[in-house]
């Protein structure tokens, strides 16, 4: 049956081959380098170091600042310069953008303890120490998560919220924001 068909593992006598299967790809195909070809084994180096003074050529200047134009404005890390909104992680296109944004703060109204204190020292005197129970005491605390995705990129960043109108102003700069991406 061997003689019928010949093993295709074998390799050719003709060629130079034992005639016994050899491991591993054969001649290098299309796109492969061939021995004594640039790119063979390891990359040459370079024709001149950029680094040198006056060795070769000088290197490629840096490309010019591109001007967006207008002004700007920013929330936490996330800055809308003319069509570009400007991430640690990159640029992404202003325009077709999405924003969200989550109020992840809490504000807590408590009596303080000098109000409680009071209350008790007038209460001995006059009635009128239980009005030191009406003092509240407002704090807020946690942040604002803002998100853009735009470009096929998506990018995060939280807000502190001091007080319990920073909702209000992050929601006004993203409506602003959403206003420009359309």
């Amino acid at each position: 049956m061997s003689e019928q068909q010949p093993n295709p593992y074998a390799s050719d006598p003709s060629q130079g081959g034992q005639g016994d299967y050899q491991w591993g790809p054969g001649q290098p195909a299309y796109g492969y380098p061939q021995p004594g070809q640039p790119g063979y084994g390891y990359p040459q180096p370079p024709a001149y170091q950029p680094t040198i003074a006056g060795a070769g050529l000088p290197a490629p200047a840096a490309p010019p600042a591109q001007s967006h134009g207008g002004s700007g404005f920013s929330l936490g890390d996330i800055t809308v310069v003319g069509d570009q909104i400007m991430t640690p992680s990159g640029s992404m296109p202003l325009r077709g953008a999405m924003w969200n944004a989550t109020d992840l703060s809490r504000t807590e109204e408590k009596i303080p303890a000098h109000a409680i204190v009071l209350a008790i020292i007038f209460f001995l005197f006059c009635l009128l120490g239980l009005l030191f129970l009406l003092m509240k005491e407002k704090k807020t605390t946690g942040y604002i998560q803002i998100t853009v995705n735009s470009g096929g990129r998506h990018h995060s960043t939280m807000i502190p919220a001091t007080d319990p109108n920073t909702y209000t102003w992050v929601m006004n700069q993203l409506n602003y924001a959403r206003s420009l991406s359309m």
